[in-house]
């Protein structure tokens, strides 16, 4: 069985430093038992719902193992790059490499399936005053990824992600963004992507348009 360690962070709505907008980037360690629901940890609130939250992006994992490589990349700010930064709820030694979409994992009582990768946005760059950032994470391919939850429940800080269910077949996280972010990719490689067991019904929508746009092409 595949199994990882796993701290938990959740947070309120807080201030970006320069412009003053909102984010729930800001979070802490929890150190206390945490109810889980479809929408995400009880106690963590999302800043702007149009891009974050919601039950296809109710908990997101940042690897954190790309945190040395983010402080090599960006010296400056390395002091500040640790576990729970980048606004993550979860943080395990797993990457984008090791899970496949729709994969699904016990934490807990709970149960999660990979969905989609995160999109960093321009918030990353002033939270942590290196333009550049969020540019350097989508570009790399480090992005984390968000989870939705199929089994609600409660977690215990200290506890352990453990695969439970895992199609072979499927695209890793890694492979999946490689074909997404292709100039032009092959209509049937995004046909096999969208048709993935498991993937975020926004994200195949937007695979199933970039299909669509691509058969105009001559």
């Amino acid at each position: 069985m595949t199994t990882a360690c796993v701290s938990i962070f959740i947070g309120g709505i807080s201030r970006l430093p320069e412009s003053g907008s909102l984010t729930g980037m800001y979070k802490a360690l929890a150190t206390g038992p945490l109810e889980l629901g479809v929408e995400g940890f009880a106690g963590d609130v999302q800043a702007d719902r149009r891009f974050h939250g919601g039950p296809e992006k109710a908990v997101h994992l940042y690897p954190v193992g790309h945190y040395e490589t983010l402080a090599r990349q960006f010296p400056e700010a390395a002091a500040s790059l640790v576990a729970g930064s980048l606004g993550e709820n979860l943080s395990a030694d797993l990457d984008e490499r090791q899970v496949r979409i729709g994969d699904i994992w016990r934490l807990g009582d709970t149960l999660l399936q990979v969905c989609q990768p995160r999109n960093p946005c321009w918030k990353i760059d002033e939270r942590f005053a290196c333009d550049g950032m969020a540019a350097y994470i989508a570009q790399t391919l480090k992005t984390g990824w968000y989870w939705r939850v199929v089994r609600t429940g409660r977690v215990t800080p200290g506890g352990t992600l453990d695969l439970v269910e895992s199609n072979a077949d499927a695209h890793t996280l890694y492979e999946a963004m490689s074909v997404w972010r292709e100039h032009r990719p092959a209509v049937d490689a995004l046909l096999r992507l969208a048709g993935t067991p498991g993937i975020a019904s926004g994200w195949r929508d937007k695979i199933v348009q970039r299909i669509a746009f691509l058969k105009t092409i001559p």
